[in-house]
């Protein structure tokens, strides 16, 4: 992973040598954004929180699991330290769904809700649902949930090979995806293939982790060759996924 920071480092590009009219106004007023919000304080203290709650869980791992802790009974804490995105990722997420304004949202792996409520208090309009996979993880999103007062969230609990089918029967459109959950190639593969089915022109896609292993940059490379995909934005711990028919087909590797 070291070396493919590196090696990403080396090749990324910034604002100055992009030719996209799109990408360029998405990468200097969305992705490299300095603008704060005040939703940003409460959801870090929540965070916060959590990284100090050394409560004991029996955990249910049904993806690629953590590297650090693959013991089944875990502290809060660690969850939080190993599981839960970035701040600068969290934001990330928050920016680009208020840049977009989706109205279906659709989040695969809730963890313990921080990104979750990021999505939410970017558009608390939209229909936003949840799969998450451990019943006592999603327990504790759901009181972060209540906590933050994001009624409209609908956490859907259970195996998300089981339970992705279910959901999307119940979104018409799919404005916008998070892709957070089972950090392998297949699993990663069949979710994109099954959430394409509801996406349109203007759908964003999001990967979260895409060089977390050999077997996600393998399905990195799938996603970005796909031939409904026309434009990737690589930011190296996401990448970005676009559906844009009236452009060339482009990748691109940014700073962020």
């Amino acid at each position: 992973m070291l070396q493919a920071y590196l090696n990403h480092l080396i090749k990324a590009k910034t604002a100055y040598s992009l030719h996209s009219p799109f990408v360029f106004e998405l990468y200097t007023q969305c992705i490299r954004s300095a603008k704060s919000h005040q939703a940003f304080n409460s959801l870090e203290k929540l965070r916060n929180d959590l990284l100090h709650n050394h409560q004991l869980i029996e955990v249910t791992d049904l993806g690629a699991g953590s590297r650090k802790n693959k013991q089944a009974q875990r502290k809060i804490s660690a969850i939080a330290q190993h599981s839960i995105s970035s701040r600068k990722t969290s934001e990330l997420l928050f920016r680009l769904v208020q840049y977009f304004q989706p109205q279906h949202i659709l989040e695969l792996g809730t963890s313990l809700g921080i990104n979750t409520l990021y999505l939410a208090k970017a558009q608390p309009a939209a229909q936003l649902t949840t799969l998450e996979g451990c019943p006592n993880i999603a327990a504790i999103a759901r009181q972060s949930f209540q906590q933050q007062q994001c009624p409209h969230i609908q956490l859907i609990e259970g195996n998300i090979d089981d339970t992705l089918t279910q959901a999307l029967e119940n979104i018409p459109t799919l404005d916008f995806v998070f892709l957070d959950a089972n950090h392998r190639e297949a699993p990663t593969l069949q979710y994109f293939d099954q959430c394409l089915a509801k996406a349109h022109e203007n759908s964003v896609f999001v990967l979260d982790d895409i060089y977390w292993s050999e077997g996600m940059q393998r399905a990195w490379t799938q996603i970005q060759q796909h031939p409904q995909v026309m434009l990737t934005i690589d930011l190296f711990r996401v990448g970005l996924v676009f559906f844009r028919k009236k452009q060339p087909k482009q990748h691109f590797k940014l700073r962020f």
